[in-house]
Order: C-alpha cells, then structure tokens, then sequence
C-alpha cells in the first residue's frame, strides 16, 4: 500500500485546487446624499483648482477625492464646465463674506467702507489665487449662468452701493457713478492681478498682503477726488471763473 506524502496539517494538492481563489476586496465608496454630494465635490474642485490650477482639474479626480463613483458627479454639474461654473458662483459668494468681514471691521463714515471693500477684494485674490482666476475667465465657465450672474453682480453692486455713498457723503453729483465704480474696480482688480503675478508686492508670499493692503490705501487716496467728484467740481468752479474773467 503506498504512503501519502501529504504532511500532517498541509492542504494536498487536490485541496488546493479544490479551495475557492480568495478575491481581494474592494474599496468601498462611501454613498453620499445629493445634496452632500454637491457640496464634496465643491470641496474636492476648490482644492484642485488651488493646488494644481485649473488644468488640473477633472471630474474623475474631484469624484475620487469626494469618495465617490466617477460617473455621480454628472446628476449634479454635467460636465467639468458645470462644476467650474458652479465653484466661480460660490468663489463670488465667499467674496461678498469677505467684504462683509472687513466692511464690518472698519470706520463706520462712506468712504472707509469702500477702501474696505477694495481690502477685502485683494485679500480674497491673495489668499484664494486658483478661484480668483477662475471667477473672471470666461473660456472656463458658463457666463450665462443665472446662479453664477447673480452672485457676481451681488459682489459687483456692493461697490456700486458703495460709490453711490461716497458721493453722496461729498454732496456731488450722482452723474457717472457706473463710470466711477468701473474705474475703481479696474484700480483694485489690477492691483490683486499683479500682486498674484508677483509683479507688485514682491515675490515673497509672506510680505504680498501687507504690502498689497498698503498699495490699496496709498490708492484709494488717489481715488478719492475723482469718485467723491471734487476733481469734477473744481473744473467747474476753474471754467466759471475764466468765463466770469473773459467778461
């Protein structure tokens, strides 16, 4: 009679063959509401966009980073046009929390208001650059959006509230004041541009607000003729007097 070979305790061959492979497991997703859904995957996409920018940024990677399938995503934002719609509305709307933040901080009187606006505009590009870029690009977004148009213009008619108070406070008049919220938006957005592109404030980001905030009150003071509308007055008051003069 022949001797099994098989060691005491160890699977003969044929029981190995026998025995079901074991298949690794799967990482679980974890299941999210449509509502927590949105709000992840706005998370996930406004890390991206400041981490790596917007050509970084992917569906596929804000949903593996959200935790969920790659396909979900798409009930909510369509495409990756969507969610970058989605995030400029939102980065408009932690725009307008800023403004309330330094607004609330500052002197109650017209015009520190508006410089304060203006502070809060810098700060908010310096401290989010990949949203910032992102809120006025219009390749990368859907303008026509009407969640993204009303978050904007709330951002943009606080500055107009502003203005219309400052010149109110001066006791000019209201004629030009669209004209004198363009020019001060072009002032500011300038500033945050450059200071982002290192071109002003230095390339240290250590120093960029600071110095960013003090470019802005040197700025403002320079504004301050030409939106109150004393630059304006003064012309005329000059104009009458050479007529009076000529007479």
């Amino acid at each position: 009679m022949r001797k099994s070979t098989a060691r005491a305790g160890k699977p003969t061959r044929a029981a190995k063959r026998a025995a079901p492979r074991r298949r690794p497991l799967r990482k679980t997703v974890t299941p999210y509401h449509h509502g927590d859904l949105r709000h992840a995957m706005l998370v996930a996409a406004g890390t991206l966009i400041e981490d790596k920018g917007v050509d970084g940024l992917s569906l596929r990677e804000c949903a593996r980073r959200a935790g969920v399938s790659h396909g979900a995503p798409a009930h909510h934002f369509g495409d990756v046009r969507g969610l970058l719609t989605a995030l400029a509305a939102q980065s408009f709307e932690m725009l307008v929390t800023y403004m309330d933040r330094y607004e609330a901080a500052a002197a109650p009187d017209a015009y520190a208001q508006f410089i304060a606006n203006g502070q809060a505009y810098v700060a908010f590009a310096l401290a989010h650059p990949g949203r910032f870029r992102l809120m006025f690009r219009t390749e990368w977004v859907d303008r026509d959006d009407a969640a993204l148009r009303a978050a904007g213009s709330a951002a943009y008619g606080r500055l107009q509230q502003h203005i219309a108070a400052v010149v109110a406070a001066a006791g000019a008049d209201a004629l030009g004041q669209d004209a004198k919220a363009a020019f001060a938006w072009a002032i500011v957005h300038g500033l945050a541009s450059l200071a982002l592109d290192s071109q002003l404030c230095g390339p240290d980001p250590a120093h960029r607000a600071p110095q960013a905030a003090h470019l802005m009150q040197a700025f403002a003071t320079f504004m301050r003729p030409g939106i109150e509308g004393r630059a304006v007055m003064e012309s005329k008051s000059a104009a009458v007097k050479i007529t009076q003069g000529a007479d």
